[in-house]
């Protein structure tokens, strides 16, 4: 059994003890614990893409004054705000899940409202689908890249971990729109409802 298989079936089991020990909480306690829980996705999200849109900003800054002041290229510096550009897009698509502000056309609903719950519901679904393809291919892709020990061109960081986001971010959105149904249907707390 590879490394990597090991890794998801442990993976696995820390989601289904978790699961099965949030069940059997009082609801005072999991409605703490899920606002804990969100509070940590948020910081992640917030603090993630700030920190890697400020490295990428200065990286820039500094390429651009050397260019057109000293006549002279950082190379990895296009690199380095490619990949960032990259992350911060996927990083991004979670937290516009959880602030509900992903691209909708909203024409039938404003010509029949009472389509607003199916059409809400059937776009979480949508979500769901696709957050879950994202888990697997995505895993399936940094699974390939950690076997192959490809390397990006100029900074030679390991591809796996540029791919890693992929099974990252299909795992984010998973959980920030099943928070969003949960919210919906009136399980969420005053916490969860409050955002």
């Amino acid at each position: 059994m590879g490394k990597l298989s090991v890794v998801s079936l442990v993976f696995t089991g820390v989601v289904i003890v978790v699961s099965s020990v949030l069940v059997f909480l009082p609801y005072r306690s999991k409605d703490r614990i899920l606002a804990l829980f969100d509070r940590g996705l948020s910081f992640f999200e917030d603090w993630t893409l700030f920190i890697s849109v400020l490295v990428a900003l200065i990286a820039l800054f500094f390429n651009v004054v050397l260019r057109y002041g000293f006549n002279y290229t950082l190379a990895w510096s296009e690199e380095l705000v490619r990949e960032v550009i990259v992350y911060t897009t996927f990083i991004g698509c979670c937290a516009a899940v959880k602030k509900r502000s992903m691209i909708k056309i909203d024409a039938s609903v404003q010509l029949l409202p009472i389509l607003k719950k199916p059409l809400l519901y059937f776009s979480n679904l949508v979500i769901l689908i696709f957050s879950i393809l994202l888990m697997t291919y995505g895993w399936e892709i940094a699974a390939m890249q950690a076997r192959t020990f490809q390397k990006t061109v100029i900074m030679q960081i390991p591809l796996v971990y540029l791919y890693a986001i992929l099974p990252l971010t299909g795992m984010l959105m998973f959980i920030r729109t099943l928070q969003i149904v949960s919210q919906d249907l009136g399980f969420g707390g005053r916490e969860a409802n409050a955002t």
